[in-house]
């Protein structure tokens, strides 16, 4: 197996509706299985933008550079088919959905990205077995995609999704906003019970909770759309105390 399952090479992005407006500069950035990488940097700094244009966020264009993912230039595929292939995205600010339960939401997801149909029966009692572990109650399984769930709720289904759908490569944008200590803590012994030697992990965030149990490999900086510093896990430390007002001077 090839070591390395992700590598953004000169990556520059725009919004796709005002070109003028161009948010990523020339990002590099390299992922190995097995890896945990946190971007972290202020509010407005790309963070987000990145994790969507690597997801081929139809709102953002590539103006240079290019994405290979297990070792294929993935940089002009469709959303759908870079899930096929083995990403996920865990969002934000997850929408609702009215008319879909979370359980026929994830299972056709699921049979769309293995082409196969998976057995109802095995499907539901992994997917009980997985939302007691995330302290997410059973009955939410029949309930409308994240209709009227607390924004604790949306973030333990991202996680929910993320573990059913198994995917090689992980990106968790902010799952940890608006989040209480009990529900980041179960979110993110979630995320350890993923992690293994086959995947590998993209955790965007602004604080040190979630991962302060989920030793990152490498802690990337973000600031005005271009990677200013990497650096391990102190660096979170550092700016957990001093913010991020002594990174500016660096760009």
């Amino acid at each position: 197996m090839n070591k390395e399952i992700l590598r953004i090479e000169n990556l520059t992005a725009n919004v796709t509706e005002n070109k003028d407006i161009e948010i990523l500069h020339n990002i590099d950035l390299k992922i190995n299985y097995g890896e945990v990488h946190v971007i972290m940097g202020p509010n407005g700094s790309g963070k987000t933008t990145l994790a969507n244009v690597i997801m081929d966020n139809p709102e953002y264009t590539v103006t240079n550079g290019k994405i290979f993912f297990e070792g294929e230039d993935i940089t002009d595929l469709s959303t759908d088919k870079r899930a096929k292939k083995g990403i996920f995205m865990s969002f934000q600010n997850p929408m609702a959905v009215s008319g879909i339960s979370v359980e026929n939401f994830i299972r056709t997801a699921k049979n769309s990205i293995e082409d196969e149909n998976v057995s109802v029966l095995k499907f539901k009692k992994e997917l009980k077995k997985e939302m007691e572990k995330l302290s997410f109650d059973e009955s939410y399984a029949s309930r409308y995609l994240n209709e009227g769930f607390s924004g604790g709720e949306m973030k333990k289904n991202e996680i929910l999704q993320m573990i059913m759908l198994n995917p090689k490569l992980a990106i968790l944008d902010e799952t940890d906003s608006g989040l209480d200590v009990d529900a980041t803590r179960i979110v993110a012994e979630g995320i350890k019970r993923f992690i293994n030697e086959d995947k590998a992990v993209l955790i965007i965030t602004h604080h040190r909770e979630l991962i302060k149990n989920i030793k990152p490999d490498f802690v990337h900086v973000i600031i005005n759309g271009k990677f200013i510093m990497t650096g391990g896990d102190s660096l979170v430390d550092k700016i957990e105390d001093e913010g991020f007002n002594w990174l500016k001077e660096e760009v």
